[in-house]
């Protein structure tokens, strides 16, 4: 039975980016259904697919299989080459990938993802400054100990996939993380799945009036590349 990932608007929702790049890069084929958030609450409606009324979600032989890691990991024991084959670099990246999916809430909270968009950010918080330092320091220690241009290696994982959001982030605000991970950043915004997924974006009609008040109260926008 094919996959059937359910996942919300491009510009908005970095959880739906997890998955959806993932199974991009990796070549796997699914179904790719779009439910955008429309209302500042989209839980009831939601709940028609999902448990959590949240997205990301994935359909799979009668199964329904939600949240980013619970898909991440679903995917990992039928493909291999969800995480990298070698051990040390494996473990390095499921740490990461445990600690961005349970961490960096200044990041989340004060640099809302908005893919279409450039920002000057307000000045920073501590929480900020510090999540930023720890991304920087991560980034730099898989890139050196494994090699690179991936966070764990010479092959995109699901590490790449959990950061992909960082990177559009990091564009947005013009966010300092260092030669090394400013590189991968190029990088990986340069994958061809980081592109598609970054044109659809673009070409987008909705606006939702949380997200976008989240995003004026991050700063001044300075350009808006949206349709």
């Amino acid at each position: 039975m094919r996959y059937v990932l359910i996942t919300a608007n491009r510009n908005y929702s970095s959880w739906s980016l997890r998955p959806w790049v993932l199974m991009k890069a990796l070549g796997l084929n699914f179904e790719d259904r779009l439910e955008p958030f429309l209302k500042p609450n989209n839980y009831d409606d939601f709940r028609a697919f999902s448990p959590t009324g949240q997205v990301p979600v994935l359909q799979h032989e009668g199964r329904t299989i939600y949240d980013s890691l619970g898909i991440t990991l679903y995917l990992a024991d039928r493909y291999p080459e969800v995480w990298p084959q070698d051990a040390d670099a494996r473990a390095w990246a499921q740490c990461a990938v445990a600690e961005m999916h349970s961490g960096f809430s200044a990041l989340r909270n004060d640099c809302t993802m908005n893919v279409g968009v450039r920002v000057r950010p307000k000045p920073m918080s501590d929480a900020l400054k510090a999540n930023i330092a720890r991304i920087t320091e991560l980034w730099a220690e898989g890139l050196s100990r494994f090699g690179g241009p991936y966070l764990a290696g010479p092959q995109f994982s699901a590490v790449d996939a959990f950061f992909a959001p960082v990177a559009f982030r990091v564009r947005t605000y013009a966010l300092d993380v260092g030669a090394s991970g400013q590189a991968w950043v190029d990088h990986i915004l340069d994958h061809p799945a980081m592109r598609q997924w970054e044109a659809e974006a673009l070409i987008e009609s909705w606006r939702e009036v949380t997200h976008e008040d989240e995003l004026r109260a991050a700063g001044d926008i300075i350009a808006d590349y949206r349709a």
